[in-house]
Parts: structure tokens; sequence; C-alpha cells
């Protein structure tokens, strides 16, 4: 396994970084503290290290693996074969100049007592990724307390999607804001996953129904033992195909029982848990409801192209695909999300410490006969927040309608917070 192991560091540093486009998020090197970086697979965690790794100079004082590297077989007490083996490639080597990189390190169980370690001995200087959203709370609240700080990372941005795909964004000018606008409705087809932005049509589908299986299996039925894995697969389905929706557990659990699959409510729970930790699904909750056990929430998903493979009809609805990605970009802003819904319903409401400070709804497009519901529902929510300005975001249209902005989505988009 030594041995291995030096063949990996080393063939890392010969073979050199490959060519990368660089993401929006912004890491420094040196905080002195374990930096995670958590979000689903293949959102580009692995290249958001290579973009950290290509500001270190010499290369060979980085130690980089990737534990889902199916030649190794390592358990938590044959981590430390890992600084031996590059000792003995790099004898001459300061200890206290090294830089470790760890990819998807949840593979390996107590990983945390090695990196724990290695912070407090040898390095400060260490990068971990993984596809669990609890390497957020648990194991980094309970072992590695006080020395991390934690990066979220999704599918792409709009403003990353462009970039991937050579388009340079432009709002203004009729030749470029046509050129946006149609990048954006390939955004709302296809999604962020960064694999997926310049590959053909059939390709790309195959691909995300490949992401689903690997996600399904990989980040939840073996990593939570699940021994039924039809009920899952059909839970996490209907949920993906049904984003930006209101759901209930009981609800589908009679569904499901109608249709002769027989699972407990209490598995449903888990598996609700299990998806939104995998960074497949995201629930969001009802700010009105009261403290406790949430019983009805709304689904989105981690990528609009990902649902998209599981609905035909989901394609059809623009309203409800444009509402998923306003979502993840607030999510990626790392806002407090809740929707409000009492005799109206309010699509998203922004929580900062205990205060709401924003409201916005979503629509496809405005018109005759959605108005009034929009403005109701969106002017429910800034009565009751005390709120003095109100965003209605829609795919290309611009007003202002008193205290409302109405405002397209590419602008909102690309011009940062709102």
């Amino acid at each position: 396994m030594k041995d291995l192991l030096k063949t990996i560091i080393k063939d890392f540093h010969e073979r050199g970084l490959p060519e990368f486009i660089k993401r929006e998020l912004d890491i420094s090197l040196d905080t002195g503290k374990i930096i995670s970086i958590i979000g689903p697979r293949r959102a580009g965690k692995t290249y958001m290290m290579y973009q950290l790794i290509s500001k270190i100079a010499d290369l060979t004082n980085v130690i980089y693996i990737n534990f889902e590297d199916e030649r190794l077989e390592l358990g938590s007490k044959d981590l430390n074969l890992i600084i031996e083996a590059y000792l003995e490639l790099y004898p001459d080597k300061k200890e206290t100049e090294l830089y470790f990189f760890f990819d998807e390190i949840q593979e390996i169980p107590d990983w945390e007592k090695f990196v724990r370690r290695v912070y407090d001995t040898i390095s400060k200087r260490i990068f971990i990724t993984g596809s669990s959203a609890k390497l957020l709370s648990r194991e980094i609240a309970t072992s590695l307390r006080g020395r991390t700080i934690s990066y979220e990372i999704f599918p792409l941005s709009f403003k990353e999607y462009l970039r991937f795909a050579d388009v340079e964004p432009d709002i203004h000018s009729t030749r470029g804001k046509a050129k946006t606008i149609s990048a954006l409705r390939g955004y709302m087809s296809r999604g962020g996953f960064p694999e997926i932005v310049n590959v053909q049509e059939e390709i790309a589908k195959k691909t995300l129904t490949n992401y689903f299986e690997v996600m399904l299996y990989r980040d939840i039925i073996e990593r939570y033992n699940v021994s039924n894995a039809l009920p899952l697969k059909l839970f996490v389905k209907r949920l993906l195909g049904n984003i930006s929706k209101e759901f209930t557990v009981n609800k589908i659990f009679n569904n499901l029982k109608s249709e002769g699959i027989r699972i407990s409510k209490d598995s449903l729970y888990n598996f609700l848990d299990y998806s939104e930790d995998s960074y497949i699904l995201i629930p969001v909750n009802n700010f009105s409801e009261s403290t406790g056990k949430q019983t009805i929430k709304k689904i989105y998903s981690i990528d609009v192209g990902l649902s998209l493979q599981f609905s035909f009809a989901l394609s059809k609805d623009l309203g409800r695909i444009l509402e998923n990605v306003i979502l993840l970009e607030l999510k990626r802003r790392g806002k407090d999300v809740y929707y409000f819904k009492d005799k109206e319903e309010c699509d998203f409401i922004i929580r900062e410490k205990e205060k709401i400070v924003g409201a916005i709804q979503v629509c496809y497009e405005l018109n005759e006969d959605n108005r009034k519901r929009e403005l109701k529902g969106l002017k429910m929510a800034m009565d009751r927040f005390g709120l003095k300005r109100g965003l209605i975001i829609t795919f290309n249209q611009k007003d202002r309608l008193g205290s409302i902005e109405v405002i397209p989505a590419c602008q909102w988009l690309l011009t940062g917070p709102h």
C-alpha cells in the first residue's frame, strides 16, 4: 500500500494539473484552518482543489489523494502511510511546508481523527472535500471544532455557465442580450453540472441519468445501508419531478401504498434526510409553520437538468424551473431561505439572524392571468414582515410597480445579490 501511495503522489507531481475554468468561489490558501469543500458529486469539488493547488509554486509540496481511487483500500489506521510514503519520496522536505488535499474523504471511517492529528502536529494547510452535508455539521462540529472553515460548492451558477459555454455576459446590447437570454434557456434545460455544458443533448441526458444512479447508490444506499432500493428510488424520482411544489411525506406514503409498495413513514422521513445530506434534494420550510417537526415543505433539486430527466411535464412548466434556478442562486449566496404561505404564498423570504430582510416572487411571465395572485402573495409577505421593497423575478420582463421591482432573471443572476 505504501508503494501504491508513492506512485499516486509521484504521478500527480509529474502529471501536473489539468486545464480548468476558474470558478467564482474564492478560497484562501493560508487561513490557518482546515478548509472543507462540500457539495454534490460532479459539481466541481476536485477542480476547485486544482484551482487552489494552481496557486502553489512548488507542486512537490502538495499531497493530493482522491479516496475514491479504486486502487486504494485504506482504513483509518492506514492513513499515516500517506505521510510515510511522501517523506520517503522527498526526505529533504520540511513537513511544515506541506499542503494536504484529501478528496472525498468521507470514504474513510474515522477520517477526522487523522486530519486533526495532521493539523495539530504537521501542517495547518489542509483541504478536504466530501459529498455529505453532515461533513458540515456532525464530524466537523464534534472532532474538528474550531479548526475548520466550510464552503459549499453547487453546480455552476449562471455566470459560471456562461464562462464554461464561452458566452460573454451582456444584458445591455441587443446582440449580447439575445445571446445571454438564449444561454439562460440552455441553462434552464441542461442545468449546471460542468460536464454537461458543451456536450450533445443525448450525451447530456445519459450523463445526468448516470449521475443520479451514482448519487443514489454510492451516497445513499451504500452510505446508509438501505436494504430496499425500490421505494427509495421512487421517492427521490417523484420529488425530483415535482420541484418548486409543496409536499408531505404522508401524501407520498399513501401514493406508494396505493401502488402496492410497502414502506414505513419513518423510512420515508429517513429517505428525505439522506437525499438532503447527499445533495440531491433541497427541502425549504414554510416560515409560518410552528417550530418542531415540519410536515409541509417545498422541495427543490440540486440541479434542474437532473429533475428534467424524470418528468416530461416539468419541461413545460418553465415557472417552476426558474423558481428552482433562483433558489439555487440564493443558496450559493449563503442566504437563509424560507417560503411564506398564509392565505396567499410568497415563493422566498430571506432571513438574516432573526429578521426577515427580503421577499421574492418568481414567475416566468407576469401576465393578466397571474398578476393579481403574484402581487397579492408578495404584498402579503411585505406587510407581514414590514418590508418596504419587494422583488418579482421573471424570465425577461422589467418594470416597477410602486414598491415592487420586476426584474429579468438574467439581470438578477449576473449582477450579484439583491
